[in-house]
């Protein structure tokens, strides 16, 4: 039976059992528990598992060091679930100690199964909005890197920070305007768009892009914005006739 299968009650009880376990066993030099749940079929039993950990590692100061030592051995699994959700609880405790879990991600980001790696681009985007100056500081050294999907991974998961905050992440966009990889550029097209439909993110983006020298790129990313504001339309701040009119007014060709 799955965790959405079980009534609230008993999914509560569950959380608070799962919390139980992982506690006892880093102070029990134990990782029987922790093994069980990080490997899980069902998502959010694995997601309840790396939420205690953040928790833990928060409250109970004392088990910081015991909690990342835990960590870095588990990242050695050969379960694909369990380092998928080892690089989960690093992004966790990430969101305010970056500098403790880096090597995490610097791991991760190379892990042969895509789980994992899909956990490094998700860690960042949740690390990135709650702690954007390391995280975006380590993710401009990946920009150049010679695998093009590690490129990828790096433009996708910067894009949280700029739903809300685009000149954070505009000037790390731009290192990969003349990327010649068709899945970066598409990727980097697609977060141009995600960027510029709340408030007050068009008027940035705009401005950013003309200092960009990859016009034909620049068009593309501009037709995908007028495009994001007609899909999103409920949550966009402009109308896509509006959205097109200030491109038109504030671009220049």
């Amino acid at each position: 039976m799955g965790f959405y299968d079980l009534s609230k009650e008993a999914r509560n009880q569950l959380v608070e059992k799962i919390n139980r376990d992982i506690a006892l066993d880093l102070t029990s030099n134990n990782t029987e528990h922790i093994i069980k749940y990080f490997s899980d079929e069902d998502t959010y039993i694995r997601k309840t598992g790396y939420l205690a950990i953040g928790k833990i590692f928060y409250s109970k100061p004392e088990l910081q060091n015991k909690i990342r030592s835990v960590l870095k051995t588990l990242l050695g699994s050969d379960i694909d679930k369990v380092k998928q959700t080892v690089v989960n609880a690093a992004g966790e405790i990430g969101k305010f100690h970056f500098d403790k879990v880096q090597h995490f991600f610097d791991t991760g980001l190379f892990d042969e199964h895509h789980s994992v790696r899909n956990a490094v681009i998700g860690s960042v985007k949740k690390m990135g909005e709650k702690n954007p100056i390391p995280v975006l500081a380590w993710a401009k050294t990946y920009l150049k890197h010679p695998d093009k999907e590690v490129r990828r991974e790096i433009c996708h998961g910067i894009e949280l920070r700029g739903r809300t905050h685009p000149q954070d992440i505009l000037p790390l966009l731009k290192e990969l305007e003349f990327d010649d990889t068709r899945r970066v550029s598409d990727t980097l097209v697609h977060v141009l768009g995600q960027i510029a439909y709340k408030n007050g993110c068009l008027k940035t983006v705009v401005t950013h892009l003309n200092t960009w020298e990859n016009k034909p790129l620049v068009q593309k990313a501009l037709d995908e914005i007028v495009d994001v504001h007609d899909r999103y339309k409920k949550f966009a701040v402009l109308t896509q006739q509006e959205a097109v009119d200030y491109i038109n007014e504030n671009y220049i060709t």
